[in-house]
């Protein structure tokens, strides 16, 4: 059976885990702990890997069950389609959470993904994302000659940004 991942509410998370595994579905979700700091106190809290994401294991006609637990929000699809998620990527998020302390999320950067740089000389610089022999530049784009220029930037210092605010 393939995995899919369920998109939960905020906070959701674990509630909607447990109520999966009381209806019997197979479900799957990262938790890694974290310290977390309020002003009074310091805890260390389980947490999940990904926001309001939650995998399930379940054969696609079976769906509704899933879909109608409190808290899900609806199931990841692109185009209509529901998104599957191939057994060994499940099996690599397993074996990596076992060691949190080395974890860090990362945000999903490609290539012709529109960025602001962050941090560095080119703070505020907004462009897409190129790759060229290993290198991540960020492009600019000159639109009244049809030009464009790039340069060299560390990919941690850029941050993805919606196309509709580059102008």
């Amino acid at each position: 059976m393939p995995w899919y991942a369920l998109y939960t509410r905020p906070r959701h998370e674990k509630k909607v885990y447990e109520q999966l595994n009381e209806k019997g579905i197979h479900a799957f979700l990262p938790l890694v702990r974290r310290l977390r700091q309020w002003k009074d106190r310091k805890k260390w809290v389980e947490m999940p890997l990904f926001n309001s994401y939650v995998f399930v294991n379940i054969e696609l006609r079976d769906r509704f069950s899933a879909l109608q637990t409190h808290g899900v929000v609806r199931m990841v699809s692109f185009g209509g389609v529901p998104a599957t998620i191939p057994d060994w990527q499940i099996e690599q998020l397993r074996r990596i959470i076992e060691y949190p302390e080395t974890l860090q999320p990362e945000q999903y950067l490609k290539e012709g993904d529109w960025v602001e740089v962050v941090e560095g000389p080119f703070r505020g610089i907004k462009g897409y994302l190129r790759e060229l022999r290993g290198e991540t530049r960020v492009a600019i784009l000159i639109d009244g000659i049809y030009q464009s220029v790039s340069f060299v930037v560390d990919r941690r210092f850029v941050k993805k940004i919606p196309p509709e605010s580059v102008g």
